[in-house]
């Protein structure tokens, strides 16, 4: 049940995540070299983010509760 629980405290943070890179990218943006760029590129951005993180993140913690079990 808790990872029920989990999956429906993603979805703000999903939100949370594209307005926070939003904002970082405006103020480094100079810096760096890029653009600053709106919240629905920034949508766009986070997503791919959580698309090749998320399955890194599950095998790193499918592999330290193996090797506790």
């Amino acid at each position: 049940m808790s990872a029920f629980f989990r999956l429906m405290a993603a979805g703000p943070m999903f939100f949370v995540s594209a307005w926070l890179l939003m904002i970082f990218a405006g103020i480094v943006g100079g810096d760096v070299g890029i653009a600053p760029f709106g919240y629905v590129t920034s949508m766009v951005v986070t997503i791919g983010l959580w698309l090749v993180l998320a399955p890194a993140i599950g095998a790193v913690a499918q592999t330290r509760t193996s090797k506790h079990a």
